[in-house]
C-alpha cells in the first residue's frame, strides 16, 4: 500500500500484476493490468507515478488516471538494470549489474550524464535513492549510504524495509510496521512504529496503517500538538539536570494515544468499497509485497 500527498491509496498485487488506485473512501478511481512484475517507487507526485520492471528492463511513468504517459526501454542502452530511481522528471539513476556502475542518465534528451563505479552486490536489493551526491542502498536486511565515490559513510542493520520515501531533505525508510527516519548523527531513528500493524505508509499530512484489517490515519498535525503539550509537563516532572528532549522514537506511542485522531475506514465509507480495499490489502500483505 502507497499513499498520495491527496489522501488516496494505491495497492500493487504481485499475484496478478494489477495496480489500482483508490479514495481514501475506498472508491476505484483507477487500475492498470500490467504483464510482467513491476516496483512502484513512490506515489507522491500523482501526476507522474514511476514504475520500474527488473524482467522487462524498462520504467514507464503513469498519470492521475493510471494511464501510462511515457515508457522508456533500458535493453538497447544498457546491460542490465538491477534497480533505477527517478530523481525528477528528467534524470534517472540506474544501477546496472552487469558493469557494476552506478549511471546518471536523463531520458528526455537520451544522454548519459555521468558513470560511477559501484561494486556491490545486488542480490538482496530491495530499493535504491539518489540525493545530495549520496546514494542510499535498502537490502532486505540492511540500510547504507555511499557517496558517488563509493565511500561507505553509513551503514546499520534494518528488517523487513520496503522502500524510501523523501521529503525535502530528510530520508525515510518505510518498513513492515514501522517509518524510520536516516538521521547523519544519530543514525535511524524511528518515527512511527505500530508491532500489531500488516502495513504502514504516510504521506505529507498523516500517517497510515492497516491492522486488524481496518484503515487507520494518524494526523501529523495533532501529533506535534500532542508533543507539544506534553513537553511542559515533562519538563515541570523532571529535574533539570534529567530534562532531555522528547525522543522521536515515542511518536508512534503519542499517535496510538491520540484516539481523536484515529479514523476507521469502516466508520467512514461504504463496507462494500473499503471492505474490498482491505481485502486487496490483506491479499498484497500475505504475498508479502
Amino acid at each position: 500500500m502507497l499513499a498520495d500527498d491527496y489522501g488516496n491509496l494505491y495497492i500493487y498485487k504481485n499475484k496478478d500484476f494489477s495496480f489500482t488506485k483508490y479514495d481514501s473512501l475506498g472508491k476505484q478511481l483507477g487500475k492498470m493490468m500490467l504483464t510482467v512484475p513491476y516496483k512502484v517507487q513512490s506515489v507522491q507526485n500523482p501526476l507522474s507515478v514511476p514504475l520500474f520492471s527488473e524482467n522487462a528492463q524498462e520504467m514507464k511513468f503513469v498519470d492521475q488516471n493510471m494511464n501510462e504517459i511515457q515508457r522508456i526501454d533500458f535493453k538497447q542502452k544498457f546491460g542490465f538494470i538491477k534497480m533505477a530511481y527517478a530523481e525528477d522528471l528528467q534524470q534517472l539513476w540506474l544501477l546496472d549489474d552487469s558493469t557494476k556502475r552506478l549511471i546518471q542518465y536523463n531520458f528526455r534528451n537520451d544522454t548519459t550524464i555521468n558513470s560511477y563505479p559501484f561494486d556491490i552486490s545486488f542480490d538482496d536489493l530491495m530499493d535504491l535513492l539518489v540525493f545530495e551526491n549520496k546514494v542510499y542502498i535498502l537490502t532486505r536486511k540492511h540500510i547504507r549510504v555511499y557517496s558517488l565515490k563509493f565511500e561507505k559513510l553509513f551503514e546499520a542493520p534494518l528488517e523487513n524495509g520496503k522502500r524510501f520515501r523523501r521529503e525535502n531533505d530528510v530520508i525515510l525508510v518505510v518498513a513492515d510496521n514501522s517509518i524510520q527516519k536516516y538521521d547523519p548523527e544519530k543514525g535511524m531513528v524511528k518515527i512511527f512504529e505500530d508491532k500489531d500493524a500488516q502495513i504502514v505508509d504516510k504521506n505529507i499530512l498523516s500517517y497510515f496503517e492497516i491492522k486488524a484489517n481496518k484503515l487507520y490515519l494518524y494526523n501529523l498535525e495533532k501529533i506535534k500538538e500532542t508533543k507539544q503539550q506534553q513537553e511542559p509537563e515533562t519538563k515541570q516532572e523532571t529535574a533539570p539536570s534529567d530534562t532531555k528532549p522528547p525522543s522521536e522514537q515515542t511518536v508512534g506511542e503519542e499517535v496510538k494515544k491520540t484516539d481523536g485522531e484515529k479514523k476507521e475506514s469502516d466508520e467512514k465509507a461504504p463496507e462494500t468499497t473499503i471492505q474490498k480495499l482491505l481485502e486487496d490489502t490483506s491479499a498484497v500483505q500475505s504475498t508479502g509485497v
